[in-house]
């Protein structure tokens, strides 16, 4: 379970354009971790022995004390719910025998686990700096060190009013050792005496003097902030404990910061005057509904306070002047159900008749279009309040497939159907699944955050060519920004790209073309592979359901001839850029086999430097692997991408396949680089990321399809993209390892009581398992927040009896039937103190296949939270565990 949603651009979802904090100094640091996918819960012991006496281990049995569990009319006994009293001798005996059972199972897998450690360890430069990046009179960026497990926040002075241009700093030097080099914020030191440590925030002051920061100790994503003054390094004797977050006013002069409830829901906001008692603080917001989360920091341009609040599917903003912090917050637009928006103001500096500022304040809506549209509004027109739909739509996103499309033939039309809006600018026009993200509006340049054919894109332009379109009328004149090519590469960007700038997998295009609307239609499908009664295919080189050789070349992949587009997966952003003003835009990019690059380029000259690209050592050369995107056809016809990576000298037939998905929370699992996925890679592993419904890759209709009483398109999807692959030939069952995380988790669960026989193993990582039990109770942390996302069973039947019927606690099969002789190998990962989703549910799961007889282990951490533990190095040493696992799952024990 989580409640993040993936957020681009200056305006984009909740929480009204807000600047961030702190920049994001780790761009773009190479990612180590493979498991998240994206990356939306004496006396007596409670288990009996360890091992027989031959020394084989064995699994601690657990107790069965009968609960009883009744809801419209159904009655669920449920024999291990004493496991949910955290503190009981019992339950720790229970957590400490398991945890003793994975180490012993997984004994043989020492050296495995220690030579996955070194070659990770090999591939990162341990000491290494981020970029600095300018906010206000300082360039700040982060250090990290060989041997220590977190970075060092430090900046430096800027030159001058006009220094644009990031220093030049010694990488590999100590933090603090240059002249003028200051260590805003040291984690190692910090973190001293402490099993677990996380940063929570980092605010600063304009002059850049008061830092107020919050780190979290236990895990359970509470966090206490603090006042430091940067120039002598003391804290003053304010303490916000457990809090959700916190914010400075630009002066320094008061500290706004969340409330968190017995939920674990942040629900009020509080003021705080620094130098004053935090027990004098004052309410200035509270939330009465529990589906609403609130969440408070600056506007972009520093002049507002923005409270933003919001559910699933609602959102509201609230402003303050930062003149006057002691006022009263007003709804920029009041809330209206199932409506979310976003807000952020900027100007069209002298573009007036006489030469005066143009005031812009830049709404993104989904009031009238389900996929958001972008309007533009000139504040002269008329004073606050303003509506939703009002002033010029600079971009809108397809209705097609949504569910609240105002259009009935939109909510018919297939979700992948082009789409053409001629409000929309050239470069939108017949992209399928079009999303918008987000726009970013500054001094010098205007960006576009989208998606589409199931990626990010970003598009730019000029502020001066903004100005003019806005004027006259007319769609605005974005060009997509593209990654630059890699010399020498087989991936290659043509120069031929159609105007109307559809540049979606051309072949895709056409198949679909001929023959995807019969095929939606319901038409029959003679060369579609049969899975379990559904027709599942590959789209590939020859159509739907046809499946592609990928092996009949050196490369293994000429037989996808994607003409006119990259074959890279990449996903791309605007990060880096806090400043309105600065002259020229930065972005970044990575894909699944090309580490992150940072660059800074110039929109009204094009002109593109890079500034840092993610460095990999030993010797890695992007161009020794392949990444690929395949459509397959799921059972009820739609089409779901798939990317695939491997190894270019291990033709991908008949391979060990690691396959990971997470669809839920409109969250999009989208490429990223990681090392540590090298070493599956380089044994030959096929990586695969189903993009199921549940998640947001294809708009909102793919998300929507994939929740509340459509959630089983998630399951059956990950299903159905298995199948096509192992019938194509391209994997193989019997060494084909499925992994998925918190809302994952359930996937994964769900998976391996759907379709066992097609996994040989299962990592569910924090698995939302017990999902019926848990959204019941609202007593939970998070529960009736998640309604929005899974329905409400407690007072609506059919939500009920939907969510029993695929709930993985709930319906594991006999050990004895078909399904459970079956059954995959499960290894389990869960933390003591996760707010997200409570350890009790895979502890409950875990208990019940153990019962059943199943092969099922669990490592739970008792210190850690829903994130796992902290520190770099701890958290390499836990990846290469559970790819040790994978691998030994997979056959692969070298």
């Amino acid at each position: 379970m989580t409640n993040e949603r993936n957020q681009a651009g200056g305006v984009g979802g909740s929480g009204g354009g807000m600047r961030d904090a702190m920049p994001d100094v780790k761009e773009p640091e190479t990612d180590v971790m493979t498991k998240d996918a994206s990356v939306a819960p004496g006396g007596e012991s409670g288990a009996s022995g360890d091992s027989v006496a031959s020394g084989e281990p064995v699994a601690p049995v657990a107790d069965k004390e009968p609960t009883r569990r009744e809801h419209h009319g159904d009655v669920f006994i449920d024999p291990y719910e004493w496991m949910r009293d955290k503190d009981s001798p019992r339950t720790r005996a229970y957590v400490d025998a398991q945890n003793r059972l994975c180490e012993a199972r997984n004994r043989h897998l020492d050296g495995l686990r220690r030579t996955l450690f070194d070659e990770l360890k090999s591939h990162v430069q341990e000491t290494d700096m981020s970029v600095p990046v300018r906010i206000n009179d300082y360039w700040y960026y982060a250090r990290t060190q060989e041997g220590r497990q977190y970075a060092v926040q430090c900046r430096m002075r800027v030159r001058g009013a006009d220094d644009w241009n990031p220093p030049e700093i010694d990488p590999l030097g100590a933090p603090g050792s240059l002249d003028g080099e200051e260590i805003v914020f040291d984690a190692n030191k910090e973190s001293a005496g402490h099993d677990f440590f996380r940063l929570g925030g980092m605010d600063l002051s304009r002059d850049g003097r008061w830092m107020l920061y919050g780190v979290d100790t236990e895990g359970d994503e509470r966090y206490d902030y603090r006042i430091r003054d940067l120039n002598d390094g003391h804290d003053l004797p304010e303490l916000f404990p457990a809090v959700g977050g916190a914010c400075f006013t630009p002066d320094g002069g008061y500290v706004f910061w969340i409330e968190l409830d017995d939920a674990w829901r942040p629900c009020a906001v509080w003021r705080h005057k620094v130098g004053t008692p935090v027990g004098d603080d004052v309410c200035v917001y509270r939330e009465g509904d529990e589906r609403f989360w609130v969440g408070i920091g600056l506007s972009f341009d520093e002049r507002s306070l923005v409270l933003g609040t919001g559910s699933k599917t609602t959102t509201e903003v609230l402003m303050l002047p930062v003149t006057d912090p002691e006022g009263e917050f007003k709804a920029f637009i009041p809330r209206k159900t199932d409506v979310e928006y976003d807000v952020s103001f900027a100007c069209f500096e002298h573009a007036g008749e006489q030469g005066e500022d143009i005031p812009l304040a830049i709404v993104y809506h989904n009031a009238k279009n389900p996929n958001f549209e972008i309007d533009v509004i000139d504040m002269r027109r008329h004073d606050p309040p303003y509506t939703l739909g009002e002033g010029v739509c600079v971009a809108e996103g397809s209705p097609y497939g949504c569910e609240h499309a105002a259009d009935a033939a939109d909510r018919d039309r297939s979700i992948t159907a082009p789409y053409m809006n001629p409000r929309n600018p050239a470069i939108l026009q017949g992209l399928h699944g079009l999303g918008i993200e987000g726009i970013a509006v500054h001094r010098h340049f205007v960006t576009l955050s989208y998606r589409a054919d199931g990626l990010p894109h970003v598009a730019v332009m000029p502020k001066v060519r903004a100005v003019e379109d806005f004027l006259a009328g007319r769609p605005w004149r974005f060009t997509e920004l593209l990654p630059p090519a890699l010399e020498d590469d087989w991936d290659t960007v043509a120069d031929d790209r159609d105007e109307t700038g559809d540049h979606g997998e051309t072949l895709w295009a056409e198949d679909w073309d001929a023959r995807g609307d019969a095929r939606h239609a319901g038409a029959g499908d003679d060369a579609g592979v049969e899975a379990g009664g559904a027709g599942v295919g590959v789209v590939g080189a020859g159509g739907a359901g046809v499946v592609p050789d990928h092996t009949s070349s050196s490369d293994g992949a000429s037989d996808d001839h994607l003409p006119g587009e990259t074959r890279r997966l990449y996903s791309i952003g605007t990060g880096g850029n806090p400043s309105y003003d600065a002259p020229r835009m930065r972005y970044s990019f990575t894909s699944y086999t090309r580490p992150g690059e940072l660059h800074e380029m110039n929109p009204e000259t094009g002109e593109d430097r890079l500034l840092k690209r993610a460095t990999v050592l030993g010797g890695y050369d992007p161009r020794d692997y392949m990444e690929r995107r395949v459509w397959i056809k799921a059972r009820d016809g739609e089409r779901i991408p798939v990317s695939l990576v491997w190894r270019r000298e291990f033709p991908a037939q008949d391979s060990p396949m690691f396959i990971t998905g997470y669809g839920a929370y409109e969250i999009s699992s989208d490429p990223n680089f990681s090392v540590a996925r090298l070493s599956m890679l380089d044994r030959g592993v096929l990586y695969a990321v189903p993009h199921i419904r549940g998640g947001g890759e294809l708009g909102r209709a793919w998300y929507e399809q994939g929740r509340r009483l459509n959630k089983k398109h998630s399951f059956e999807d990950f299903v159905d993209a298995t199948a096509a692959l192992q019938r194509a030939h391209l994997a193989d069952p019997r060494r084909t390892v499925a992994n998925g995380g918190s809302a994952g988790g359930l996937l994964m669960g769900a998976i391996a009581n759907l379709a066992p026989e097609r996994y040989a193993g299962i990592e569910a990582d924090v698995p939302f398992v017990d999902a019926l039990t848990s959204i019941l109770d609202p007593s939970l942390p998070l529960t009736v927040t998640e309604w929005d996302e899974w329905g409400d069973p407690l007072h609506d039947e059919d939500v009920y009896r939907y969510m029993k019927s695929y709930t993985p606690y709930e319906n594991l099969p006999d050990g004895d039937s078909a399904a459970g002789r079956a059954f995959p190998r499960i290894f389990i990962t869960t933390s003591m103190n996760d707010t997200r989703v409570l350890y009790v549910e895979p502890l409950k799961w875990l208990a019940a296949m153990q019962a059943r007889g199943f092969d099922a282990i669990a490592k739970i951490e008792v210190e850690a939270g829903h994130g796992g533990i902290s520190g770099r190095y701890k958290q390499w040493e836990e990846v290469s565990y559970e790819n040790a696992w994978c691998l030994d799952v997979m056959g692969l024990r070298y």
